[in-house]
């Protein structure tokens, strides 16, 4: 904000809190006479807020003023946006340039103040035009709306436009990125090798992995499970009851200022449990991690070395060097188990190609039945040959491949 708007923002402001002072109002009563809020007033005396042409009406209004000091106020307020026009040019924009013309030429609203909204949003083609090729425009609606709570818009124009919605296209997984049993478990062999054996980098992280893919856990759920919450019995299968996530979120965005949110199962009311059966392979994982690195002080598994929750960026570094290890360079190079996450999507389908039931799967899985069948694949890479057998097979035909 230049020196010179500012400098008029505060003589204006100055201005109408001596009027008030004259009329012997307090800002309360003043706010309340003209139906504007509190903080409006304060910030417009104080020099924080250019009022509207309707805010300053009704300010005007409140007070009582006469035609001179009517017109007072006003030349001031005229003072102040040309004030703002300059601003405009000495920022780079061509001289007598519109404001309504850059808003038409806009793409996209990244951040604005109220006190100039009103002059930029004031009608549904605007709105459309600046807000409708967002992908999401909920935040800006939330500012709009804010907006209209402080009073320095007279209404949403979101609530105007009427945005065309398409169907949502089903996200099916990609068959590519699902590995095997036997390339699951060669990738968890090599998180062994990921790192110096002091810091066990790659370690540390094995049963977390072995969880996404033997217990088709989210990460947030595996880095949310706690001691309390495994079964884990010295031989056979185990259980493992899940009751919150820790999704990344970012210190910004938490009541604890932590980096991970604290959070219920996904698709779950609040308190809700999922319970899931875990294999031999994933108790012998999660009982050797537990003798090699205990807990953390809050009981849970998977932890830094300094006891805090795993950061996503660690153990996709983690993970990467795994997949160097573990595959073939082609393999290194295309999608296959490209994501740490690409191992829940390995165990659904391992799960459905083994001819578990799909409400079963759903259940262990944290799914609705729908979703399941619209989103996972039942082919899992390394089966194409089995597949192809069968119908050979179920057509009468023998393979003629030469060996």
């Amino acid at each position: 904000m230049g020196s010179e708007r500012r400098e008029r923002m505060r003589v204006l402001g100055a201005r109408l809190r001596a009027l008030r002072a004259e009329a012997g109002l307090t800002g309360a009563a003043l706010a309340h006479r003209a139906g504007v809020g509190q903080p409006t007033v304060s910030k417009v005396e104080t020099g924080r807020l250019v009022p509207s042409v309707d805010v300053l009406d009704r300010l005007r209004r409140a007070l009582s003023l006469d035609e001179s000091a009517a017109r007072e106020v006003r030349d001031l307020l005229v003072a102040v946006e040309s004030a703002i026009d300059t601003d405009s040019e000495a920022a780079g924009l061509p001289a007598g340039l519109v404001v309504d013309d850059a808003v038409r030429g806009a793409r996209s609203v990244r951040s604005f103040q109220c006190v100039v909204l009103p002059g930029l949003l004031q009608s549904a083609e605007y709105a459309r035009h600046v807000f409708e090729s967002a992908p999401d425009s909920a935040p800006a609606a939330n500012v709009l709306e804010y907006g209209v709570e402080l009073e320095a818009l007279p209404s949403n124009p979101l609530s105007r436009v009427r945005r065309k919605r398409g169907k949502r296209a089903v996200q099916e997984v990609d068959r590519r990125v699902v590995v095997n049993p036997r390339q699951a478990r060669e990738l968890l062999t090599a998180l062994t090798y990921v790192g110096g054996y002091d810091r066990a980098s790659g370690r540390r992280l094995r049963a977390f992995f072995g969880c996404l893919y033997y217990a088709a856990m989210r990460p947030g759920e595996a880095l949310g499970l706690r001691r309390s919450d495994c079964t884990l019995p010295a031989s056979g299968w185990g259980r493992i009851e899940l009751t919150e996530t820790r999704p990344t979120a970012g210190k910004a965005w938490t009541d604890s200022g932590e980096p991970h949110d604290r959070r219920g199962l996904k698709q779950r009311t609040h308190g809700e449990v999922r319970i899931v059966p875990v294999p031999p392979p994933l108790v012998r994982l999660l009982r050797e991690h537990l003798e090699e690195f205990g807990t953390a002080e809050d009981g849970r598994l998977f932890s830094s070395e300094r006891g805090n929750v795993i950061a996503a960026s660690s153990y996709s570094r983690a993970w990467k060097h795994a997949r160097e290890l573990a595959l073939v360079p082609d393999q290194v190079a295309s999608v296959l188990a490209f994501r740490s996450y690409d191992l829940r999507h390995a165990g659904v389908s391992q799960w459905l190609n083994s001819g578990v039931p799909a409400p079963e799967v759903a259940a262990r899985a944290g799914h609705s039945v729908d979703v399941l069948l619209k989103i996972y694949a039942k082919c899992v890479d390394g089966q194409e040959q089995e597949m192809n057998d069968r119908i050979l097979k179920g057509l009468g035909e023998e393979d003629d491949t030469d060996e």
